[in-house]
């Protein structure tokens, strides 16, 4: 069974070090990975990955054009890659930006509101989720309890002004706000990745997020560097989900999302 890993963060070597550590200060957690792209092919081919959704976040305006140039030159190197472009809340000509990163060939928009320092609701990101809204899908961190900026709430928010934005929450749609995600986001109409969740809860916990969200749509992810691929696959088939729920979640929700043919 074909197998995308649909987040996963990547960084150029002379910086990737120090960017995986950072976000693992960030978060308080060791980082199993050195964040860059050698190490993501290594690592993930070995737990049968044929496929990486790579993206990196801009965490100030000056950064986004260079962020994206490394995505889309990295994506063309590899042809296992698929990339996302960043954005910045305070960027100038933002749709501008995007529309040459899409021909580039990158083929959405990640978010981390948390690491950006923006409520992910805050209106002055309508007209970004206007311009992606029915063309392109939009990649959220979502969640955590120690901020008030990607929680469940807001991307409710966001869904409701906005129902024809694809829309993927990361981390089963809030960390360590499931129990919000589930009652908040489940039935609408957005995806959620299992990125930095299986390692956070029961199996039980796991199977009822996805049971309430719907197999349709839930996609698999690793969040690399933070963890490993085969760790994460391990978690996920200790779900022991049908197999076609597992064929939904590791390839053909996202293939269906992105267009994919593999």
């Amino acid at each position: 069974m074909p197998i995308i890993d649909a987040h996963a963060h990547i960084y150029p070597d002379k910086i990737a070090l120090k960017a995986a550590m950072g976000v693992g200060a960030f978060y308080g957690l060791p980082m199993r990975h050195d964040g860059t792209v050698s190490r993501l092919l290594e690592t993930g081919k070995k737990a049968g990955i044929h496929k990486f959704l790579v993206h990196s976040v801009a965490t100030s305006p000056a950064q986004v054009q260079s962020i994206n140039n490394f995505i889309a030159n990295t994506v063309l190197a590899h042809a296992e890659f698929i990339g996302f472009a960043t954005a910045h809340q305070d960027l100038e000509n933002m749709e501008r930006e995007l529309e040459r990163a899409f021909a580039l060939g990158l083929r959405g928009v990640k978010l981390h509101p948390d690491f950006q320092r923006f409520r992910i609701d805050d209106p002055k990101l309508d007209r970004l989720y206007a311009f992606l809204e029915g063309r392109y899908p939009l990649l959220l961190h979502a969640g955590d309890d120690r901020y008030d900026f990607s929680g469940p709430a807001r991307i409710a928010n966001i869904v409701k002004r906005f129902p024809k934005l694809d829309v993927i929450c990361a981390h089963l749609g809030g960390y360590t706000e499931w129990d919000a995600a589930g009652r908040l986001l489940a039935g609408r109409r957005l995806w959620v990745d299992t990125s930095s969740s299986l390692h956070f809860m029961s199996v039980e916990k796991a199977r009822g997020l996805i049971e309430a969200y719907g197999e349709d749509r839930v996609i698999f992810g690793t969040d690399y560097p933070m963890w490993d691929a085969a760790e994460e696959m391990e978690r996920f088939d200790k779900l022991n989900l049908t197999e076609a729920a597992r064929g939904k979640i590791l390839y053909k929700n996202i293939c269906g999302l992105l267009n994919l043919m593999l």
